[in-house]
């Protein structure tokens, strides 16, 4: 039976991803930690102010995680919801847990706490990278609905390893931003198709930008975030150097969208990618 991870809450997705019964939550909604800011604007809030953070295991490993709540001004993040966020890195560098896992999926800064969520991501980025620093590895999944977007696109992009579903969403602005900054024809945010070919799954993982790629399923998330566990990667100056060389060959890449960059990977065939199930794609052994 398949549980389809998009369509599960953030609650829903660490009850399905944690071993069972071992979740204890910090700064659950019984103790109301609510955004100011959004309360002065006359605005409804959430008593987790849209993540849930806290301690369990998984594969019986101890692991700190963190679940962004995508139904929640889009999992937009605000001075609560970021300092939840610092606070547990901080706590795993204190007590050093097996992993720090993020089930990330926000459209980024919520527009209503602009400079308070600026100033949040920067802080969990700092964070994030203080707990690999101390080789503890971070591992981001992504599959929501709203994917992953903005401050938090950044964020995932820092951590070690980065698990997508085939339908899950990374990028830095997304579609409406780019649209609304430099009109349709820069990028139709309509064209759903077009949308996937530029941030979805199968792209990030061909362009290695995700580092496994699993069908929309809450068993193949758990199964892909146990095998991260173990997926520490240090921050070198070799490995920023690599990522710099890929950046700049993207730079120099001359074509119009995903799958012409497909082919130049050495796809063969590029065009029938988004019409393959994950396993075809994983199989074309091209990265």
């Amino acid at each position: 039976m398949i549980t389809s991870y998009a369509e599960c809450s953030a609650r829903e997705r660490l009850a399905w991803l944690l071993d069972e019964g071992s979740f204890h939550e910090w700064l659950p909604p019984a103790q109301r930690l609510t955004s100011p800011h959004l309360a002065q604007l006359g605005l409804p809030a959430a008593f987790d102010d849209g993540v849930v953070i806290g301690r369990a295991t998984l594969d019986g490993h101890t692991v700190y995680v963190a679940a962004q709540e995508g139904e929640f001004m889009g999992g937009g993040v605000g001075e609560v919801h970021g300092a939840k966020l610092v606070g547990l890195f901080k706590r795993a560098l204190r007590d050093r847990p097996r992993a720090v896992l993020l089930l990330a999926e926000s459209g980024g800064v919520r527009l209503h706490e602009a400079n308070a969520g600026l100033i949040a991501v920067s802080e969990v980025m700092r964070a994030l990278l203080d707990v690999r620093a101390a080789g503890i590895p971070v591992v981001v999944l992504i599959g929501g609905a709203n994917g992953c977007f903005g401050g938090m696109g950044i964020v995932a992009r820092c951590a070690d390893h980065i698990v997508m579903s085939d339908i899950g969403r990374l990028a830095m602005s997304g579609p409406e931003v780019i649209e609304a900054s430099h009109g349709v024809e820069e990028f139709d945010s309509r064209d759903r198709a077009l949308v996937w070919r530029a941030t979805g799954g199968k792209h990030r993982w061909l362009t290695g930008d995700c580092d496994t790629l699993v069908e929309d399923d809450v068993a193949a998330f758990r199964a892909a975030a146990i095998a991260a566990l173990d997926s520490a990667r240090p921050v070198t100056l070799d490995a920023l150097e690599a990522e710099h060389a890929k950046i700049a060959a993207r730079l120099r890449f001359d074509g119009a969208e995903g799958i012409a960059l497909w082919a130049s990977l050495g796809v063969a065939d590029a065009a029938r990618i988004p019409d393959l199930d994950v396993a075809a794609v994983l199989a074309l052994g091209v990265r």
